[in-house]
């Protein structure tokens, strides 16, 4: 027999790869794909996925939304609150005032400030308070009472405090609705 027919015979008519050469034909990834094209196409799609979250979240539904935010009860806690004008959306514009009137160099304008300051803060206690209540209220009545949420004063109090524009999800309710 010759060579010829040997290699014929086995069908295999080219030299076996190196050990280093299979191992290099055979490697990928274990996770994704790490070439610059598959990292920019996972980088878009990342961005695409979050943009569709932050824009429901924005619109308010609950599959976009964080636990704490889910729910019939929440959403209309959000909704007494949002329906009208709280103290503690003065609390960032007064604490600039405070800021800018500690700079004067004048004693009775500084001790006013700092009692205006804590003055609002208790109003803000107040207020939150009277909201936490409310919402219990209109929530129990539209529920039932047995049903309340744990934790919805401190909720739609907490919601209270925050700066209308800073509210997530924003507020879908206009100013002076009655609840």
């Amino acid at each position: 027999m010759t060579d010829q027919d040997t290699s014929s015979a086995s069908g295999k008519g080219k030299a076996t790869p190196s050990r280093k050469q299979q191992e290099a034909a055979n490697r990928r990834p274990l996770v994704g794909d790490k070439s610059k094209e598959g990292r920019a196409a996972q980088k878009e799609r990342l961005a695409q996925e979050r943009r569709i979250a932050r824009e429901g979240m924005m619109r308010g539904e609950d599959k976009y939304l964080p636990i704490k935010d889910r729910g019939p009860q929440k959403r209309l806690a959000r909704d007494v609150v949002d329906a009208r004008f709280t103290a503690g959306e003065l609390v960032m514009p007064a604490m600039l005032v405070f800021l800018i009137t500690s700079l004067i160099d004048v004693f009775a304008v500084q001790l006013a400030a700092v009692v205006l300051m804590w003055g609002l803060f208790v109003v803000v206690i107040i207020d939150a308070y009277v909201i936490g209540r409310k919402v219990q209220k209109v929530v129990a009545a539209k529920y039932g009472e047995g049903s309340l949420e744990r934790g919805l004063a401190w909720y739609s109090g907490m919601r209270s405090i925050q700066m209308r524009p800073m509210r997530l999800p924003k507020p879908q309710v206009k100013r002076g609705t009655k609840f």
